[in-house]
């Protein structure tokens, strides 16, 4: 730097290093906790799982910050926030789960509320009534994730993990069954029922079984699934027999399900594959009929009493049944007729015929079974309507021979064939009671009252004068006895009286003569040869 000469008394500037920054020890524990704090909130934010939201229709025991949400008894989840939904009709529970168990959330797991229920099929829930209620879980099976859930009412009554099938049946109605119904296999519990609703048409039910496993290899695509609640009462030749699948079925309802034998075991049945549910067991394990005759009847009598299903019979054996009452308008006659449609089953009819080529034809081939038919037709074959029950008023179609019936034709150029008919016996005897009545009105009852009358009055008149004759008569004809009896008395009184001598000389009289026919009747005996020639002479 150049000297100054003007400013000798100004002071020089001197050049002076820079001065260090220095960190206070009393900063340092708010730093490490702020580093900490970070950590554990990083942490926390790593291993938290998500949120999810469950909407119930109730919501018993639930409470925010209390309540869990368990898998297998272990918590994996809490309970945050208890609200109502938008339209105030269900309830909105959200719940926080573990990051460990977000895979359990996919599309189709299910929760419900865990609590004490008691039931027909048993109680569930006891453990409940100390821990208080949890919301349960089960895992699906599908790969989609999901965080909004629609929770069950009841817990399901099979879990997805558990070993065996689930199979669908289709039933007209679904009668005494319900969720938790027991399924049998030759009268072992195998399985029950998860679940059942409508068909989309509405025309039946769809039931869900589920067959544990081992069982569920014995259901193969010929199996029969039927209704085995209740008591399944027969009289037969033996009594009276009752069947009876358990005392649970009878109370809460059941299902069953065999394979016929002569059926084989069948290809195994694929996972929920559709079965039929039929109404008993013999309804089910009936053979099903593939040769068919169907025919219409035509009566001239009430059809009540007589419905869909109703069996034909042949001489008291069933061969066929009923699949169509109604009626039918008839254009030549101008009117409205009773109309019955029937099928006959030939293989039932050969099953209570001892086996015959002939008759084995006659029932399969089309012409055999026209001239069969024709001919039975001829000798009165017809068809009548009969009471199978006297109390409730069922009836049936027999088939029988009538030889007096009227003669008949079969036209086979009509669909279906029609079977000439008789009326039944209830008719038969309603229109002879009908004759009856009429002829008795015809009758000139009133004439016959009138005459009835007059002859009642002039036997009255004659019986008052018989009495007065025949009273003095009587009388005079008892007096005439009284004096015989006199006179017989005195006649036979005293010892040496002649009646009592002459009385005891005939019967003297008549002591020989038996004892003379006594002593011929020996002879005779001795000597049965005297009758042709003789008594023999006897030898001085």
């Amino acid at each position: 730097m150049t000297e100054n000469t003007d400013l000798p008394n100004v002071p020089e500037a001197a050049t002076a290093p820079g001065r260090r920054w220095r960190v206070s020890v009393v900063w340092i524990v708010p730093l490490v906790a702020a580093i900490v704090a970070v950590g554990i909130a990083v942490q926390r934010i790593l291993m938290e799982g998500p949120t999810i939201t469950i909407v119930f229709n109730r919501t018993e025991g639930i409470e925010e910050g209390k309540t869990f949400v368990k898998y297998k008894e272990v918590n994996i989840g809490q309970v945050t926030k208890v609200e109502l939904s938008k339209d105030f009709r269900k309830v909105v529970v959200t719940a926080r789960i573990d990051r460990s168990a977000e895979g359990l959330l996919v599309e189709d797991t299910r929760f419900w509320i865990e609590q004490p229920r008691a039931t027909l099929s048993g109680i569930t829930g006891i453990g409940t009534l100390l821990s208080g209620n949890y919301i349960g879980l089960e895992p699906g099976k599908a790969k989609e994730g999901r965080r909004a859930f629609t929770g069950l009412d009841v817990p399901p009554s099979v879990t997805f993990d558990e070993p065996g099938r689930r199979f669908v049946l289709q039933a007209a109605t679904l009668g005494s069954i319900g969720n938790g119904s027991p399924l049998y296999y030759r009268k072992l519990n195998v399985g029950q029922v998860v679940g059942y609703d409508l068909d989309r048409n509405g025309r039946s039910v769809r039931i869900e079984v589920f067959v544990r496993a081992p069982y569920d290899r014995h259901v193969t695509d010929r199996t029969r699934f039927w209704q085995a609640g209740g008591i399944d009462m027969t009289i037969g030749a033996d009594g009276l027999s009752v069947r009876t699948q358990s005392v649970l079925s009878m109370l809460i309802g059941g299902i069953a399900f065999e394979t016929p034998p002569p059926e084989g075991d069948g290809a195994p049945a694929a996972e929920n594959a559709v079965f039929a549910l039929f109404g008993s067991r013999m309804e089910a394990l009936a053979s099903p009929e593939t040769i068919t005759t169907p025919f219409v009847l035509y009566f001239s009598e009430s059809l009540r009493g007589l419905a869909v299903g109703a069996p034909v019979t042949y001489m008291g054996l069933a061969i066929g049944e009923v699949t169509g009452v109604g009626f039918e308008y008839s254009q030549e006659k101008n009117n409205v007729r009773p109309r019955v449609d029937i099928v006959i089953y030939p293989r039932r009819f050969l099953e209570h015929v001892k086996k015959s080529p002939v008759m084995d034809a006659a029932t399969r081939t089309g012409p055999e079974r026209r001239n069969f038919i024709e001919n039975a037709v001829e000798q009165g074959f017809r068809a009548q309507l009969r009471s199978a029950n006297l109390m409730t008023g069922q009836r049936y179609v027999s088939l029988d021979l009538f030889p007096g019936a009227p003669r008949a034709t079969i036209d086979w150029t009509k669909s279906p064939v029609e079977m000439p008919v008789v009326p039944s016996d209830l008719q038969d005897l309603e229109t002879k009671i009908r004759d009856i009545l009429a002829k008795i009105e015809q009758m000139p009852l009133d004439d016959l009252g009138r005459d009835l009358k007059k002859l009642v009055g002039t036997m009255d008149g004659v019986l008052k004068r018989i009495d007065g004759e025949t009273l003095t008569e009587i009388g005079t004809t008892l007096e005439d006895l009284r004096l015989l009896l006199v006179h017989i008395d005195a006649a036979l009184a005293g010892k040496d009286a002649p009646a009592q001598f002459q009385l005891r000389e005939a019967l003297q009289e008549i002591i020989r003569a038996a004892r003379g026919v006594s002593g011929l009747t020996e002879y005779l005996e001795r000597n049965p040869e005297a009758l042709i020639r003789g008594k023999a002479q006897e030898k001085p």
